[in-house]
């Protein structure tokens, strides 16, 4: 799928946040235990941070630290309204191109599996640059991004693949039903399913530490974790 100039806010409204909005429950129920590298991340912050989860689903990493105060946000109203059971920290509803933070001030940021919905390479660039804006001088942000590379894995995908693709999220429901006379009675072994497509761009090795130079970030540090790309990187202020 070659990426075209059609692509945009529009394309990213139909197959991203539309999907989440209809899975946003389910989704929430599988994300549930903080990935290693983004706790550490955290838990590493000194005591009384406060920084910003963009993009923070149903906000399993608010109260990873409870010394550091975060703000999470996310377009998905629903997934924000499961994330505000993490008091005391707040969440809002926000679009990662137009985010309602005061500049330059947060002490760190993280955007977690976000800026890889994005369609076109200026639109990730523009995100990553709106998460490094919101931070002060010496802030820090973790950005990860789905790899293109997971031969490993059991999606496959290797360099040789597309690295714009459509990934399906299939839903479960109860199981069928059948009138019998005035009554309904279960089908046996039959159950309902509904399949979703949601747009990703996977990131090349390399890939994402240039879009965060394209962003005016400095690299500090970056690497592979479970068929992700993640990098830090501070805001260059020169």
């Amino acid at each position: 799928m070659a990426e075209t100039e059609s692509r945009g806010e529009d394309y990213e409204e139909q197959h991203v946040h539309t999907v989440y909005e209809q899975i946003a429950s389910h989704f929430s129920s599988t994300r549930y235990k903080p990935w290693p590298i983004i706790e550490r991340f955290l838990k590493d912050l000194p005591v009384g941070s406060v920084g910003l989860d963009i993009g923070c689903g149903n906000g399993k990493y608010l109260a990873v630290n409870p010394h550091i105060f975060i703000v999470g946000s996310d377009r998905s109203n629903n997934l924000v309204e499961i994330a505000s059971q993490h008091q005391p920290h707040s969440v809002v509803v926000a679009d990662i191109l137009d985010l309602p933070h005061q500049l330059r001030f947060f002490d760190f940021a993280i955007s977690i599996a976000v800026v890889h919905h994005l369609s076109t390479p200026g639109r990730r660039a523009q995100a990553i640059r709106s998460i490094l804006d919101t931070l002060k001088p010496g802030g820090k942000a973790l950005v990860y991004v789905w790899a293109l590379e997971q031969e490993s894995s059991r999606r496959g995908w290797s360099e040789q693949d597309d690295p714009d693709v459509m990934v399906p999220w299939v839903m479960h429901g109860s199981k069928k039903r059948r009138k019998e006379g005035h009554e309904e009675s279960a089908v046996s072994g039959q159950t309902t399913s509904r399949t979703f497509h949601r747009y990703y761009h996977l990131y090349r090795k390399g890939e994402l530490e240039h879009d965060i130079r394209a962003a005016g970030g400095r690299l500090t540090e970056s690497g592979y974790e479970k068929d992700n790309w993640w990098a830090i990187a501070t805001p260059d202020l020169q």
